[in-house]
């Protein structure tokens, strides 16, 4: 450390990402990745667009915007996009959630949440999860300025019913409602049908996930336009370019290849349902997912050790040493083939 760094510096317990081997010939189901290709149409996108790199980008991002209202029949007005759902977040948190009373958001998820409340300086209470690993709406009748679920949540996969976060809203309308849907098309009720009749709800999504374009790094929230200023007021603030050319000219491509969605969801989803049984028979407690991973649990190996076993074996996922889940290990559902692997390798040593 040195002597200059900031006291909020000094206090700050920084997000780890999964890991990103550097050598071939591992099974990496350790990060939810897309297992397959984007869209055919991202990377004439992108070609077509280079002509324009000696020039900056849209700061409004306007054409992504627009494909990406159309494609969620709103208006783009009510569209802010940013480097990722993680920047999305980022930014809303500062220009929305750093209030007197503090953010609600479960105790076992995304583990960035709390980074950025400590980097915001913004005060936030964990409501536990229930027995079964599910977020429970009556745990949040308490005092707040706001509420933050991810829906699926992660690491563990389970939804929660639209009809749920309308119930959310109606029980908490002075307190705004985030709902970060990183996962929502591998099954589950996306809440942005409610948008239109509450202004205090926001949706936050990615490109990175259903997609398939980490790489790309687009994210997007929707809601009404009096939310959505907020963050673009930190956006102009902070970076009026957080999207290039090229990521935009893909990011449309991609949005507008439904088709395209359906189909690649559809066999994730189908993966995911074979994972799921081959664990059950082997043994694995495994939550309800609707999320492009499972989460399981063996009832006769740790988390950690299995982890490690599967890492020597070429095959990696995603471990956390942390209270009530250190035993489970979350498992990204890859190609039928690198399901098939996962499967022989545990039959191996389970």
């Amino acid at each position: 450390m040195s002597r200059f760094w900031s006291p909020v510096v000094h206090s700050l317990s920084p997000y780890v990402p999964g890991e990103q081997p550097k050598q071939g010939g591992i099974v990496k189901l350790n990060t939810n990745e897309n297992p397959y290709p984007p869209s055919p149409r991202v990377a004439p996108a992108i070609a077509a667009a280079v002509d324009r790199l000696r020039l900056y980008p849209d700061p409004r991002a306007q054409a992504l915007r627009e494909a990406i209202a159309a494609h969620y029949h709103v208006a783009p007005e009510e569209v802010f996009v940013g480097n990722g759902s993680d920047e999305v977040l980022a930014h809303s948190f500062q220009a929305l959630l750093r209030h007197d009373a503090p953010l609600l958001f479960p105790d076992i998820t995304y583990s960035f949440y709390p980074v950025w409340c400590g980097l915001y300086g913004i005060r936030y209470e964990e409501v536990p999860l229930d027995a079964a690993m599910r977020v429970q709406i009556a745990d949040y009748r308490r005092p707040c300025s706001a509420i933050l679920l991810p829906n699926p949540n992660a690491p563990t996969g389970i939804g929660l019913a639209r009809e749920a976060i309308a119930a959310l809203l109606a029980e908490h309308p002075d307190q705004l409602v985030v709902v970060d849907e990183a996962y929502v098309d591998f099954g589950a009720e996306s809440a942005v049908p409610l948008v239109a009749r509450h202004d205090n709800l926001l949706i936050v999504q990615t490109l990175s996930k259903s997609r398939a374009l980490a790489g790309l790094r687009v994210g997007f929230a929707i809601g009404q336009r009096s939310l959505i200023e907020a963050p673009e007021r930190v956006k102009d603030s902070f970076n009026s370019y957080p999207l290039d050319c090229l990521a935009i000219a893909g990011a449309v491509a991609a949005i507008e290849d439904d088709a395209w969605l359906q189909e690649t969801r559809g066999r994730i989803i189908a993966s995911r349902e074979t994972l799921v049984r081959a664990l059950n028979e082997l043994g694995f407690e495994v939550p309800p997912s609707v999320a492009n991973f499972v989460f399981a649990r063996h009832p006769r190996r740790g988390g950690a050790q299995l982890a490690a076993e599967l890492r020597e074996r070429g095959v990696l996922v995603r471990h956390f040493r942390k209270r009530r889940i250190e035993d489970f290990l979350r498992i990204t559902v890859g190609t039928e083939e690198q399901v098939s692997r996962l499967i022989a390798e545990l039959r191996s040593l389970i």
